[in-house]
């Protein structure tokens, strides 16, 4: 087929239709109608052969009936339609080999970037969405009126089971509510899945008698895709609400396996966005991470990393994460809100920014921020800038009687990290 029959700047997308929006740059000597018709052509029903033995005259009313269209075309932005024929639902690796598969390798262009998606109800609907979502959340930790926190043990690798969980311990009656594994803590010689999640199984339990909270753990089970199911299974075996999946790393058929048998065990999923930035940190090509965001709701996880509105030592501006955040938190075909977590150079001096911008509905996450000033102190202080930042008052203020935010504010002040 030709790719010009690919460019149909008169076509209204019709309700089944999913649309992708992509930014583009043609390679040189390639028009533009050329280079949106080819993106069209690879990434539904085309080839560069200009003709088929094997089609005919049917075959040829099916391909251009079903063959995606680029309908609209607005400097360096076009928009594809693709008829929901070509998607098998509730297959997630299978929509992204194709409106995201080939056309990012070809030569006819220089950059590529998808952007966003535009759902149909046929396809969103073929995907569980969030089994428990922020009020499932906030219901399981009793709390309503104020962002969750969360703390990684730092070093971020080094640490033994027990060390690990004393870390835990610490932060957890400093006023912590969530213990997180970092993304690249998994099951390492010096620090056993198995005997971290039993060690952190008994802390918890102190803690929680000690402050008359509940408290919870993230728990790292990224790995080959049965031996995730496995992990899954003991968290819940154990007692614990939460596992947590590097989604990009592990890869969407496997998030997708993860899902269903935490939907039977009743576990909540923490999404981690590790290498995510190898997709979508250029602004010309790759994948926005307001697509992966996006899937990850459609897959079916309740809390997902975001970024810190440009506060933090992480590339996420304001713009980007109070889009993904308001994206997690809107209606959404009828599936529940996932609820954003805020990391990467957090701390105590940077809460009433982060709460301004983004809200209450956060998990507000700090590691270096915490265990800076001694995890028992950090932990408090945390808790105390919430506070502070809830009522109205400055955090210089209220450290004059709150020592733990005034050594936090001491040492870091209200730097924003790099």
């Amino acid at each position: 087929m030709e790719y010009d029959y690919f460019v149909q700047p008169n076509y209204k997308p019709k309700r089944d239709d999913l649309v992708c929006t992509f930014y583009f740059e043609p390679a040189r000597g390639i028009s533009v109608k050329e280079a949106v018709g080819r993106i069209a052509s690879e990434s539904s029903v085309g080839t560069w052969a200009k003709e088929l033995k094997t089609e005919t005259p049917t075959v040829t009313r099916r391909l251009k009936r079903i063959g995606a269209k680029a309908y609209y075309v607005r400097g360096a932005k076009v928009r594809i339609a693709y008829p929901s024929e070509l998607f098998e639902p509730g297959n997630m690796p299978q929509l992204l080999s194709s409106f995201a598969g080939n056309i990012f390798g070809m030569r006819a262009i220089n950059n590529l970037r998808l952007e966003s998606i535009d759902f149909p109800e046929k396809i969103a609907r073929s995907f569980k969405g969030p089994k428990f979502g922020i009020r499932g959340i906030r219901k399981l930790f009793g709390v309503q009126d104020r962002p969750l926190t969360c703390t990684v043990p730092k070093p971020k690798l080094g640490l033994t089971w027990e060390e690990h969980a004393k870390v835990g311990y610490e932060a957890w009656v400093g006023g912590i509510d969530l213990l997180k594994d970092d993304e690249n803590l998994t099951s390492q010689s010096f620090n056993n899945f198995e005997k971290r999640v039993v060690e952190c199984a008994k802390m918890r339990e102190i803690a929680e008698k000690e402050t008359g909270e509940k408290k919870s753990y993230l728990i790292n089970i990224t790995g080959e895709t049965n031996e995730m199911l496995r992990r899954a299974r003991l968290v819940k075996n154990l007692g614990w609400e939460y596992v947590m999946v590097d989604i990009v790393t592990a890869g969407w058929a496997a998030l997708q396996t993860v899902k269903e048998e935490c939907d039977k065990l009743g576990l909540i999923i923490h999404a981690h966005r590790a290498m995510h930035a190898a997709f979508d940190r250029n602004p010309k090509h790759g994948i926005s991470m307001y697509v992966i965001a996006q899937l990850a709701r459609l897959v079916g996880v309740d809390q997902l990393h975001t970024g810190t509105a440009g506060l933090g030592k992480l590339e996420s501006g304001e713009g980007e994460t109070q889009k993904l955040n308001q994206f997690l938190k809107s209606r959404f075909f009828g599936m529940k809100p996932v609820l954003p977590v805020c990391s990467g150079g957090v701390h105590p001096g940077l809460v009433p920014e982060l709460m301004k911008k983004l809200g209450k509905d956060i998990v507000i996450q700090a590691g270096g921020g915490i265990h800076g000033i001694g995890t028992r102190i950090g932990s408090t202080a945390l808790r105390q800038s919430i506070d502070a930042s809830l009522k109205g008052i400055s955090l210089k203020d209220y450290a004059k009687t709150h020592p733990e935010l005034d050594t936090a504010l001491k040492t870091f002040g209200f730097v924003h990290p790099r």
